[in-house]
């Protein structure tokens, strides 16, 4: 939906976008691939969103990992990826969850935190831009309820798609 944005309003810019994103991907799976579907493109913007899965796994799929594992993995990816790429601008998006969904529940969810807190610290380490996803799906469930955004609280809907894509070019500044 960013693209498609980008693209229409600005064909004079020749943008292109690579979309290399994989669901139920962990940080580590995420490494396994980088360099082939990152660093070898050589974006010149670099948008990650990774981490829900990292939690999420723990409590249903049988994954390992601890934020410990997280942060070690995702800090040795980001400094990987700004020493073969220095002058990359970095976008993270905050792991999120939606209030009421079937994937992770309140009570559960403040496992999560901890795995946002450590993405937000990665901004001054990496000059990173963070998307408030959390935040942004919070409030979205004052207009409609969770089943319109994101039904089981990790996969967002076609709406919950298009309110990632606004919040990602108001962040931006787009």
């Amino acid at each position: 939906m960013i693209a498609a944005s980008m693209l229409a309003r600005n064909p004079d810019k020749q943008y292109q976008f690579f979309n290399r994103g994989v669901s139920g991907n962990k940080v580590f799976q995420l490494a396994e691939r980088w360099d082939k579907d990152c660093l070898q493109l050589q974006p010149s913007l670099l948008s990650i969103m990774i981490g829900v899965n990292d939690f999420w796994h723990t409590l249903s799929h049988g994954y390992t990992g601890t934020v410990d594992t997280y942060v070690k993995d995702l800090r040795a990816l980001l400094d990987r990826t700004k020493k073969a790429l220095p002058d990359v601008q970095l976008v993270l998006g905050e792991p999120f969850y939606v209030k009421g969904g079937t994937a992770i529940d309140a009570e559960t969810a403040v496992g999560l935190r901890p795995y946002q807190e450590a993405l937000k610290a990665f901004a001054d380490d990496y000059r990173a831009v963070i998307i408030p996803f959390q935040t942004i799906f919070h409030e979205a469930l004052v207009g409609a309820p969770v089943e319109y955004w994101c039904p089981d609280g990790v996969h967002p809907s076609i709406a919950g798609n298009f309110l990632m894509a606004e919040a990602w070019m108001y962040t931006m500044g787009l």
